[in-house]
């Protein structure tokens, strides 16, 4: 798909890959680094994550697109402004003040939920966030992801009945 070379390009021309010694925050140790906040800071790149996301997303039946804080929520932002569809973040733990919610936004039980995440090791952070809005009665349809790893994540959500589809694997961008 054109849309998704044009991304892969973007990514390369903006270093997003980083070499050298990282630790994850699964706490592996990696030799690269996928930079996605240079990523998604960068308007050029957001919007054109956003319309390849929108374009997916818009020709499935749902009512909300959702992402953990912090790296999908100017993602989620992006596509909801593109789509049209309302917006949830998924916090990383409840707050202890004010409405004490994990979940930002406007969830209805039944709600048709598609969760977007920046990156993906394991899965592990987006299967949290997939747990959240499903015990808050939200229903997650599909996740998306802009750059998988390719390190366990796709069989780990499709191991918990989730398809996860990256815009782009890790490898096209070495």
């Amino acid at each position: 798909m054109k849309y998704n070379r044009d991304l892969i390009e973007l990514l390369k021309e903006n270093e997003v890959i980083k070499f050298g010694k990282f630790r994850l925050s699964s706490g592996i140790e990696s030799h690269y680094y996928v930079d996605m906040k240079k990523a998604i800071t960068n308007p050029i790149i957001l919007r054109q994550v956003a319309e390849i996301l929108s374009d997916k997303i818009n020709k499935m039946c749902v009512d909300r697109v959702a992402g953990p804080a912090l790296g999908a929520i100017p993602i989620v932002t992006a596509v909801s402004l593109y789509s049209g569809l309302p917006m949830i973040m998924i916090r990383k733990a409840k707050k202890d003040y004010g409405t004490s919610n994990l979940i930002e936004g406007d969830l209805e039980e039944g709600n048709l939920v598609v969760v977007v995440e920046d990156v993906t090791t394991t899965g592990n952070s987006l299967l949290t966030a997939i747990e959240a809005v499903s015990k808050n009665g939200g229903k997650v349809k599909k996740a998306f992801v802009v750059v998988d790893r390719a390190e366990g994540a796709i069989d780990n959500l499709a191991d918990n009945g989730i398809i996860l589809e990256p815009l782009v694997s890790v490898n096209d961008l070495k």
